[in-house]
């Protein structure tokens, strides 16, 4: 599948800035067997003092920009053109969790995709006694890690309400999971605190993901938006497999990628420093477009 993306984040300053940087993860990864860019670019205005671009540790695009001079607003916009064609699901050749502890005993790579990285607590998804309870309920005799990570995705589904004022971009795993309630980044992180608890691998993906109006309905342009799932590791023949949580289902052609990290902190779309004084507002618009 082929797909334009448009991406526009804005903010407004109630007095000027004097200054600032910030680091952009807004563009598109290539990846191997799955996605590939086909084209993209991304532009800052007002036009920062210095712009460098980078691939951080996890191999998510960066750009890094700073400020000098006062400003009251800041506009970052993207566009790419991105060809999806993420295999379907073969046959499940990933172990029962009893075993899969053994294979990751017998990874000895730290590289950027390394299960490694991806067992222990992180900022946004600490691990508890409650979150990997109600993890463990997704066990079974003989159900393998894959088929694991797909029950726990459906009854995050089915269990939590997806509300967008429940929470902000700081909740926890934990609060979340108290609420049952959130939205994707939220739904997350409480699967992959799940996992993690039953020592099973499992990574935070950004990404976009292309939207279906209601039928009879017009697509709306600027209605899409970044969306968040989650990646696990499946042992050493299965691999990295992902799911949504949100829509209960495995990621598809449809989830478009733009990074892998430990949790949200990772790879948010934008962080950084500001010199300011006052309240600061901003807004995010995504444009997903699938081309026949």
């Amino acid at each position: 599948m082929l797909y334009d993306i448009k991406l526009l984040m804005h903010y407004d300053y109630a007095l000027p800035v004097g200054g600032g940087r910030h680091h952009l993860r807004v563009l598109p990864l290539n990846l191997d067997g799955a996605q590939r860019v086909v084209a993209s670019s991304l532009s800052v205005s007002p036009s920062p003092a210095e712009r460098s671009d980078f691939t951080d540790f996890f191999g998510n695009a960066v750009t890094a920009v700073a400020f000098r001079d006062a400003h009251d607003s800041f506009e970052t916009r993207m566009t790419a053109r991105v060809s999806v064609s993420r295999p379907e699901p073969d046959f499940d050749v990933s172990p029962p969790l009893t075993v899969l502890g053994g294979e990751l005993a017998r990874t000895w790579s730290l590289d950027r995709a390394s299960p490694h990285h991806f067992t222990a607590s992180s900022d946004h998804a600490s691990l508890a006694t409650d979150i990997t309870a109600y993890a463990r309920e997704s066990l079974a005799p003989a159900r393998s890690v894959a088929a694991l990570a797909m029950d726990l995705c459906l009854r995050i589904h089915r269990d939590f309400d997806y509300d967008g004022d429940a929470t902000t971009v700081a909740t926890t795993a934990g609060e979340a999971f108290s609420l049952k309630r959130g939205v994707c980044q939220d739904f997350s992180h409480v699967m992959i605190a799940g996992l993690r608890g039953l020592g099973v691998p499992a990574a935070y993906v950004s990404g976009f993901l292309r939207t279906i109006p209601p039928p009879g309905k017009p697509r709306l342009e600027g209605a899409d938006a970044m969306h968040a799932w989650v990646r696990v590791w499946c042992g050493r023949e299965a691999g990295w497999q992902e799911f949504d949580p949100t829509n209960g289902m495995r990621a598809g052609s449809d989830h478009i990628t733009v990074g892998h990290g430990r949790d949200y902190s990772d790879v948010a779309p934008i962080v950084g420093v500001l010199k300011i004084t006052g309240a600061q507002a901003g807004d995010q618009s995504v444009d997903v477009v699938a081309l026949e």
